[in-house]
């Protein structure tokens, strides 16, 4: 139940401050990045319906893939400010530990929607635990 709850409040308030803070979120947006501030507004809204996916169980599995996908659409950004850290004011030390944080995170998310990998090596079962 707490990793939900923490996984609901990070993408939560993560999304609203897309809307809220749109120009300092703009500014993570690598520069081959079109269209910055469309880039923000629509990951912002997928955060807040993926939030709100996942705190509903019958959507939560749905979210959870979405979400799951999200946070790894936006691992440039943070690769961008490692790469260019004077432009950002933010410690070095967060940035780089934004990665492994960001890895755990991933791992929270496919716990929370029931993703496992199977034994025997033969790929990722989405079944969420289910016979199929």
């Amino acid at each position: 139940m707490a990793g939900l709850v923490f996984v609901f409040l990070w993408f939560a308030i993560g999304g609203l401050a897309h809307f809220f803070m749109t120009d300092a979120e703009m500014r993570i947006v690598p520069p081959i990045v079109p269209w910055p501030r469309a880039v923000v507004l629509v990951s912002g809204a997928f955060e807040l319906v993926g939030a709100a996916g996942i705190a509903w169980h019958k959507t939560r599995r749905f979210a959870a893939m979405g979400l799951f996908v999200l946070t790894v659409a936006v691992t440039p950004a943070h690769i961008y400010m490692l790469q260019r850290p004077e432009l950002f004011d933010v410690p070095y030390w967060a940035l780089v530990l934004r990665l492994p944080v960001q890895l755990g995170l991933l791992g929270l998310i496919a716990w929370i929607g029931g993703f496992h990998v199977r034994r025997g090596g033969r790929g990722a079962d989405l079944s969420g635990g289910r016979d199929s």
